[in-house]
């Protein structure tokens, strides 16, 4: 029969609730919250600061750290354990390599800005929910960004595209399941990330790609809307 109906109601383009709030952490030079759904993501940024040990140092530009972290109880499958493992460096990595793009660190030679990613509760789209999480806390610290970072899953769950994979579908045995996480450049589109865990057809591809620039397009509405509010600028500008 297919999968005629998303299991939690929502249409097949339809994301979770999100929601976004920027200064969440007093000590961070940069905070940000960022909800999808039942996954929470906080990230708070520390630097520029001399980078430690000195070999590490690059003398012509600061570099970039990113620290992804989910807590032990967070997850809606099997527990997490606790300190890092090989899945939280890889996205740790991915997150960096997804925000690098939109900063410049060439006023810090020497130095390293740090993104600490916390996820307190996680269904499904983790590492996206860091993202969005990360770009609007560096927005925060003063960094200079060329533009924000936004992302979301796409993919099938069984024979339709949807967006925003919750934990039910990326878990549904009722016939093949992928998952395709993109994060792009909220003004330009450019992607700055893409991966992919499954199989999908060739032409599915562009189709789930124009699904995730409307889903980021929208999220990076809230993003700035965030930012706005904090900073007491009219959302109207």
């Amino acid at each position: 029969m297919g999968y005629e109906k998303r299991i939690d109601g929502r249409g097949m383009e339809d994301m979770r609730g999100l929601k976004a709030k920027v200064g969440v952490i007093r000590q961070a030079e940069g905070s940000a919250y960022f909800q999808m759904g039942n996954t929470w993501a906080y990230a708070a940024v520390y630097g520029p600061r001399d980078l430690y040990p000195r070999f590490m140092q690059d003398p012509t530009k600061g570099i970039l750290r990113c620290h992804y972290n989910m807590m032990p109880f967070s997850s809606t499958g099997e527990r997490v354990r606790p300190g890092g493992s090989r899945r939280s460096k890889e996205i740790s990595m991915v997150t960096q390599k997804a925000l690098l793009p939109v900063i410049d660190l060439s006023e810090f030679p020497n130095a390293v800005v740090d993104v600490f990613i916390e996820l307190p509760q996680t269904e499904a789209g983790s590492r996206c929910a860091g993202i969005c999480a990360a770009s609007m806390a560096l927005a925060d610290a003063g960094i200079e960004m060329k533009d924000l970072v936004t992302a979301v899953s796409v993919g099938r769950v069984d024979d339709k595209l949807v967006v925003d994979l919750d934990y039910s579908e990326e878990s549904y045995d009722g016939g093949p399941v992928a998952d395709f996480p993109v994060a792009m450049l909220a003004s330009t589109g450019k992607i700055s990330l893409l991966q992919m865990d499954g199989l999908l057809d060739k032409k599915e591809i562009p189709k789930l790609l124009e699904m995730a620039r409307k889903a980021c397009t929208r999220i990076a509405e809230i993003q700035k809307a965030a930012l706005k509010e904090k900073y007491g600028v009219d959302s109207n500008e």
